[in-house]
């Protein structure tokens, strides 16, 4: 076992190091509106929307509109599936008529039941499709529609344009921003540890989301604090418990685990308390979703960056709306967040998961 952990320290290592700078293939979210001062105003209506009261469709429709999904769902983090219930809600509000195909898959597995639903998608040719960019083999799939589709895309839990696709872009980027939710966990372990303090990465699984999370926030660091560690995990519970019941062994003087995802969080936690060290070593959340905030409230986590969760399935639905009436979609969408960590009251979260749950807690 010790053999293979140093395997996975000089891999993982390796790989980290490689994927640092791979940002660069992307617009950053708050960069890209100020280069696109129209843009910055098409998102802004946007964001107006999203708060506001639905409505109606300005025309009827004479058939329903086809709308396919594909989502890494199968995970401890509920943002999926209160994003799907948020937009068919809000879709209901606005009197749009559509049928919905949705598969959840788990994060980067499941890669032949993925290829056929996503070429089943583009055969039976969905109006509308629902996907991610997190990897370069969604990448690639995603570059295919783009080019020979008329199917329109909406790429979920991204913010942030490819460079490289210039003006063949998808109809929109919609998520939370992973770097501005990075930084506001950055701001707040700066003042929580001391000067020196030792941190271990544990990443997601190798893609975007373990760049915009993990690297962000090593780079955010900076040379105070001194990251002894760092490892992919398979984007689950599992593998986070096992890397980090090695990792401290060998790294006993860590006084944070910083968790790319809520699989991850977990995953530490558990094994942080099997281990003992429960009390002396840090870990956040990403996302705060419901099994992350009762964490919180039971005193495992320390802290959590939570989204305004169902701001993005209401946005993908006036996404749509806006383009059925044939007015133009913003480029990209980023919701909001809040820092919520174990020192808030029961009530203040209480109060945050009813605004960010609007919808999907119905």
């Amino acid at each position: 076992m010790a053999k293979f952990f140093r395997l996975m320290c000089v891999m993982t290592g390796l790989l980290a190091v490689s994927g640092v700078g791979a940002q660069g293939n992307y617009w950053q979210y708050n960069e890209y509106l100020n280069a696109y001062p129209h843009q910055k105003v098409l998102t802004q209506k946007l964001e107006h929307e999203v708060g506001n009261p639905p409505v109606h469709l300005n025309f009827i429709q004479t058939d329903p509109v086809s709308v396919s999904v594909i989502y890494p769902g199968q995970q401890i983090s509920d943002y999926w599936s209160r994003n799907i219930k948020a937009f068919e809600l809000r879709l209901k509000e606005l009197g749009i008529q559509y049928h919905l195909h949705q598969l959840f898959t788990r994060p980067n597995m499941d890669i032949r039941q993925q290829s056929q639903s996503l070429m089943e998608a583009l055969r039976s040719k969905s109006d509308y499709l629902i996907f991610t960019l997190d990897t370069a083999r969604h990448r690639k799939f995603i570059e295919h529609v783009l080019g020979s589709s008329k199917t329109k895309l909406i790429l979920q839990n991204i913010t942030t344009p490819v460079r490289s696709w210039k003006e063949r872009q998808p109809l929109l980027y919609v998520g939370f921003d992973h770097q501005t939710g990075t930084l506001k966990l950055a701001h707040y372990f700066k003042k929580k540890l001391k000067p020196g303090a030792h941190y271990s990465m544990l990443y997601f699984s190798p893609g975007y989301i373990s760049e915009a999370r993990g690297d962000t926030f090593i780079q955010a660091m900076g040379k105070h604090y001194q990251l002894v560690s760092s490892f992919y995990t398979q984007a689950n519970q599992q593998s986070s418990y096992n890397i980090t019941l090695e990792n401290i062994k060998q790294n006993p003087d860590i006084d944070l685990l910083y968790a790319c995802s809520t699989d991850v969080a977990l995953g530490a936690v558990k094994a942080l308390d099997k281990a003992g060290r429960k009390k002396d070593v840090l870990v956040n959340g990403w996302g705060g979703g419901s099994a992350e905030l009762d964490a919180i409230l039971r005193g495992d986590l320390d802290v959590t960056v939570m989204r305004m969760n169902d701001d993005t399935g209401i946005a993908m639905a006036e996404a749509i709306k806006w383009d059925l009436e044939g007015k133009e979609v913003p480029t990209v969408y980023s919701g909001s967040f809040e820092l919520v960590s174990r020192d808030d009251s029961p009530e203040k979260i209480e109060q945050l998961k009813k605004r960010a749950f609007r919808y999907s807690d119905r």
